[in-house]
């Protein structure tokens, strides 16, 4: 029997890494330089301003819930802006004083005093230029996200319970245990001034982002946390003004770092503490950063792409030789927002250098007396949204942060304490994200965030951390261990069901109930699972062979209940016959086939490109390899898988096509033998004709659910038909209709367009200089232009699909194109006699491509005895397949 493991390729090398002149980045990469020369647009002026009116006040929260000189939170928010902001590698991610960091600081204040925690920032600050010197950025976030968002909600719900204290008039307890214990306490001697300014903050935090209409439009682009913190100290000033405010000291009072004092252990674990949290929260924020940008909306994500002006540039299909440009009048829609040449994807951060960055700044801001500095969600979400195109906005909020720490000290001193906490507790509450919670439930991870949550509340940080690495390796191997036996007797036959892994554990209990069946019955093994090391493969295989030789028979399903092949007659049958498009690459060249207990993985998604290929992203790049063991086929999903051997992941086209050769001749020519046979002694007899385009992405097969003699199928560029006798024509087109009307005797012909489509895209671009000499592909597209005139012209109505207009100028013609091209159709002599003679039906046909959505034209228009014409859905429940087709009368 066989299964299918995954395995690296073993070209490893540089060489399979794409060119740095090829525009590709792999993920996590560096961006290419845009010279060196700093430039400051009026887009990062702008947001520079909006995240500094931002961080002011959650520097100075955050200095307050982890009782440190409040001169410290502004001083990492400037360091952090200019120095990781010049340095880093996400240039629109925003640094300052750690919010995740707010419980560990706050302790080690408490426990060795604010001059030792600066030495261990400045500690934690080389460690983290360690790690980034040896690239470890990326295998930081190897970590399960249910221990990083649960370690993140744990330091959420510390920061809330201690800012609670502060939001009611007292002071926070050490931990968030004491914390939550001396809530009723604090209740009972609670003055009204301090909840109620907390009240009114935390009010204007909600409120500010819905206030509908213009004025709400207009008042949004100020920060709501400017606007809470204004709001509630302007009520403070004149209905509380013996309520507790920021208090700034002395500039000659600040206090530098000394030589740390304490046990060595302590203080180690206490640097790799303030590292790897601050090291987290940087690197999540910058894949948020990575997200945010890579929006279309946004000014960064358009100037990181380019589309290239040249006149051949293929666009989503083959064909396509001109760049489209909006159709103008012609399109229902406005303008098509098509663009030309292929879109190179957004740049990503370099995790790397963000980590460095992240270093430098730490250490900087512990020499002169800072807080711990790492890159923020919120302040680097506020950046991008505010417009940010590039570096300069986080560099010049840090001046400005800086220029305020000398000049607005007065100003900063009329702020309540209450207010502040109130702020800092809503940052808190928001680290507690419901869209993880959904997330890792969905993924069956609660415990694990469960238990980290529990142990950072209980026990602080590191040991929470360690408690859910704990659990998630004992959940990993419980899902691994655990294994489920049925048998069921059927009389004649035994149905034995083994659900989950096989690994050694479960293989005393397997020889067990194998070895109870009776020796010369039937039994067939269900084996549900993904993997299958070598022992349990050496116990059914010696049990299968034991059996058998005492007159039994065994056969070895899958989940689906599809035969799994022995290996005498099909020793590579881990792949789907039916299916070549669906990541087979079964019969791709390992050096040497891998062990048995490797586990049976899904392949990296992958995304189909204008010619066929397939681009994978951000996984390792990999690919199925057959090997012997009676574990069942495991079916990767939909995609090739992107390998070493050229920089977008393919293979050489003749290795390709030798290789997928040899797998027609082991998986599917056994299969298919038999029927081609009948059909080659019978001749063919479709009973459809089916004009479609070239493009790589239409399956004709696939979509029609037809196979070997069904379909008599004429593919060209754009799904043309050229009128008979027409100038330039092409009788190949015309010579199919005549062989497959009148010889073949077929009862319909289809015409099926699709989107996207590159030859309809040409004709709405730019036409070539009359004096210059037509090229074989303008010749050809000449025949579409009675599309273009038909979609152009006042006579016709547009055709649509049910229930939407069309979204672009580009759909609009694909589906004006496959009523032209009947109309076509209809002209041609044979064409027209069968259609008189009632015994021929013609067919529109519309494929989308990115909804894997078919639809059809209605039957008047079909017939051209209908104006609107309309394509309607087909749905899952309608009848399929190209018989059906004609005997539905669709």
């Amino acid at each position: 029997m066989s299964a299918c493991v995954p395995t690296r390729h073993n070209h490893t090398s540089r060489s399979s890494r794409p060119p740095r002149a090829s525009g590709v980045k792999r993920p996590h990469s560096p961006p290419p330089p845009r010279g060196g020369r700093f430039h400051i647009s009026g887009a990062d002026l702008s947001a520079s301003i909006t995240v500094f009116l931002l961080a002011v006040p959650m520097s100075l929260g955050l200095a307050v819930a982890m009782d440190a000189p409040l001169e410290a939170g502004l001083i990492s928010a400037a360091i952090g802006g200019i120095v990781a902001g010049l340095l880093g590698g996400t240039p629109l991610q925003v640094s300052g004083p750690s919010a995740g960091l707010t419980v560990v600081t706050a302790e080690l204040i408490q426990v060795y005093g604010w001059r030792t925690t600066c030495a261990i920032t400045i500690g934690a600050g080389l460690l983290q230029i360690l790690l980034g010197s040896l690239r470890a950025a990326r295998s930081a976030l190897a970590v399960s996200p249910a221990i990083v968002h649960g370690t993140l909600a744990g330091i959420g719900v510390a920061i809330a319970l201690a800012q609670l204290h502060i939001v009611l008039g007292g002071s926070p307890q050490s931990s968030a245990v004491a914390n939550a214990l001396a809530l009723p306490e604090q209740l009972d001697r609670v003055s009204p001034a301090a909840p109620l300014i907390g009240l009114l903050t935390i009010a204007v935090l909600a409120l500010w982002p819905r206030i509908p209409g213009r004025i709400g439009s207009g008042v949004r682009r100020i920060p709501a946390a400017l606007a809470a913190v204004v709001t509630a100290t302007a009520v403070a000033a004149t209905a509380a003004p013996g309520i507790a405010r920021v208090d700034l000291p002395s500039w000659r009072s600040h206090a530098l770092p000394e030589m740390p004092h304490g046990p060595v252990l302590a203080l180690a674990t206490a640097v790799f503490t303030v590292m790897l949290v601050a090291s987290l929260e940087s690197l999540l924020a910058a894949v948020a950063v990575d997200k945010l940008s890579a929006a279309p909306s946004h000014p960064a994500a358009a100037s990181h792409t380019t589309a290239p002006s040249h006149p051949a540039a293929p666009s989503h299909s083959a064909p396509a030789s001109a760049p489209a440009t909006p159709s103008g009048p012609s399109s229902p829609a406005g303008s098509a927002g098509s663009t030309a040449g292929p879109t190179l994807p957004a740049r990503r951060s370099d995790l790397d250098r963000e980590l460095r960055a992240q270093g430098i700044a730490n250490t900087l801001s512990g020499l002169v007396g800072g807080l711990a500095v790492s890159g923020g969600a919120v302040r680097s979400s506020a950046n991008v949204r505010a417009g940010a195109t590039g570096r300069a906005s986080t560099v010049l909020h840090g001046v400005w942060v800086l220029l305020a720490t000398g000049l607005l000290v007065t100003v900063l001193e009329w702020i309540p304490l209450a207010a502040l906490a109130a702020l800092v507790m809503m940052v808190g509450i928001k680290m507690v994200s419901f869209a993880h919670i959904r997330n890792v439930h969905k993924h069956r991870e609660v415990l694990v965030y469960g238990a980290t949550i529990t142990g950072v509340i209980l026990f602080g940080v590191l040991k929470g951390v360690v408690i859910g690495i704990a659990v998630a390796v004992a959940v990993a191997l419980h899902r691994l261990a655990r294994t489920r036996i049925t048998v069921t007797d059927h009389g004649e036959q035994h149905l034995v069901v083994v659900t989950g892994q096989l690994t050694f554990l479960a293989v005393p209990r397997l020889s067990r109930t194998l070895g109870q069946l009776p020796e010369d019955s039937d039994v067939v093994v269900e084996l549900d699972g993904f993997f299958m090391d070598h022992a349990a493969y050496e116990a059914i295989q010696d049990w299968s062979t034991t059996h058998t030789a005492h007159g039994g028979r065994v056969v070895f399903t899958g989940r689906s209940g599809g035969r799994i092949a022995e290996p005498a007659s099909a020793g590579h049958s881990c792949c789907r016959p039916w299916t070549p498009w669906r990541n087979h690459h079964c019969h791709d060249e390992p050096d040497s086939a891998p062990e048995a207990g490797h586990f049976i993985g899904r392949s990296t998604e992958a995304h189909p490109g204008a010619d066929g290929i397939d681009t994978s992203q951000d996984t390792p790049h990999k690919a199925s390899t057959c090997v012997s063991g009676p574990a069942p086929a495991v079916h990767p999903s939909p995609g090739r898988v992107a390998g070493p051997h050229s920089p977008t992941g393919r293979r050489p086209g003749g290795n390709r096509l030798i290789s997928g050769l040899s797998s027609f001749q082991r998986n599917t020519a056994p299969l298919v033998r038999d029927e081609l046979a009948r059909l080659a002694a019978e001749g063919q007899r479709p009973s459809q004709l089916f004009i479609t385009c070239a493009d790589s992405r239409l399956v004709t097969s696939m979509i029609t659910a037809s196979g070997p003699g069904d379909l008599f199928t004429v593919r060209n560029i754009g799904n043309l038909v050229p009128l008979p006798n027409a100038e330039s024509g092409d009788d190949s087109v015309g010579a199919a209709i005549e062989y497959a009307v009148d010889v073949l005797k077929v009862e319909s012909i289809t015409v099926c367009g699709h989107s996207g489509c590159g030859a309809m895209q040409a004709l709405l671009g730019t036409r070539p200089e009359p004096s210059a000499p037509p090229t074989s592909l303008w010749r050809w597209l000449r025949h579409g232009l009675p599309s273009l005139e038909r979609m152009a012209s006042r006579h016709h109505t547009w055709a649509r699909i049910s229930g939407r207009l069309p979204t672009d100028a580009l759909e609009q013609l694909c589906l004006t194109n496959v009523v032209q091209q009947l109309d076509h159709l209809r002209a041609h002599e044979s064409v027209a006699r069968r259609l008189a003679e009632g015994t021929l039906r013609l067919h529109g046909m519309y494929f989308h491509v990115g909804e894997a959505q078919a639809y059809l034209l209605t039957e008047g228009a079909s017939s051209g005895l209908e104006l609107d014409e309309v394509f309607d859905r087909v749905g899952p429940g309608e009848p399929s397949g190209p018989g059906e087709l004609e005997r539905s009368g669709v």
